[in-house]
């Protein structure tokens, strides 16, 4: 109670002071759970960050090149690739269907990747795509010979691993090659637009997904309705590719841009186009020689006879 009457005293010569003299310098002690009424000043940088993400300004490539590498638990271990195949299946869907309708203007990486890339979604479609060129061409080649009396069937298991060969090393040795010059370039020019290589992966792996119902409607045995296929499914990857890759290299010397597009869109007509060529129409070509030189041997024996 005495207590009370001091501080009570001491507050009230306090008010005394402050109203004999208005001048004075006072202190005042705030509630710590009381928000303040007002501040002062603009929100620093929400407005530009913002810019910075949809335009793909240096800032905001620089702080999220390397999303794949911002990573706790070292390489070696389970948990660090783990997290590499952190996606639902939504997330996955939504891409697929971005590669199989791509939209002119807008960046396929900005649009889908780049707040999560994966490894799950390009595993599993090379995989699929694998699977689905050697047992389409092991059908096509069958339905080709189909009543043939001297033709018997033999699956060729040999196409799976060809095939794996072929896919895998394209899915990952070209994107790591596109990384290794995106990087050099960006090292000789500034503000160039440039992406981590799990970006580059998956951008190649769900651009592959049009080749799979691609490669199962190659079992039809009619060259232009095959050529036909060819060619939709490489103008819809290639856009893909192309409208990924050019903002990447538009700031570049001009010749190096378009010289650098057009050996991403080569490489792909090559594995479209070699594809097509060794495992749906190679085997009609090989099976030529066995039917014309059986007359050639009957011949042959009449003659000695």
């Amino acid at each position: 109670y005495l207590c009370q009457i001091d501080l009570q005293m001491e507050f009230g010569d306090v008010a005394t002071s402050v109203t004999a003299n208005p001048d004075a310098t006072t202190v005042s002690i705030e509630d710590p759970g009381e928000t303040p009424k007002h501040q002062t000043g603009p929100l620093r940088g929400s407005g530009r960050e913002e810019d910075d993400e949809l335009l793909g300004n240096d800032d905001s490539d620089k702080t999220e090149l390397l999303a794949g590498q911002k990573k706790s638990s070292p390489f070696w271990t389970f948990e660090y690739y783990q997290t590499f195949f952190d996606v639902d299946t939504y997330q996955v869907f939504d891409r697929i269907k971005g590669s199989l309708l791509p939209i002119p203007g807008k960046n396929f990486v900005r649009l889908y990747i780049r707040s999560n890339p994966d490894l799950y979604g390009p595993f599993w479609i090379c995989a699929t795509l694998v699977f689905a060129i050697a047992i389409s061409g092991n059908l096509s080649n069958f339905l080709i010979h189909l009543g043939e009396k001297t033709y018997h069937y033999v699956p060729e298991f040999r196409k799976v691993s060809i095939a794996a060969t072929i896919i895998y090393a394209y899915a990952w040795l070209v994107p790591l090659a596109l990384w290794g010059f995106l990087m050099w370039r960006n090292s000789k020019v500034m503000n160039i637009v440039s992406y981590s290589f799990l970006e580059i992966v998956c951008v190649y792996g769900y651009s592959l997904f049009i080749y799979i119902p691609t490669a199962i409607l190659w079992i039809i045995p009619q060259k232009a309705v095959r050529w036909i296929l060819v060619m939709i499914a490489l103008g819809i990857s290639g856009s893909v590719l192309a409208m990924t890759f050019w903002p990447a290299v538009r700031e570049d010397n001009r010749r190096v841009a378009l010289a650098t597009i057009m050996t991403i869109v080569l490489l792909h007509v090559l594995l479209s186009v070699g594809c097509l060529a060794y495992f749906f129409d190679a085997p009609e070509m090989d099976h030529l020689p066995t039917t014309t030189a059986i007359p050639n041997q009957t011949v042959a024996a009449a003659k000695s006879s």
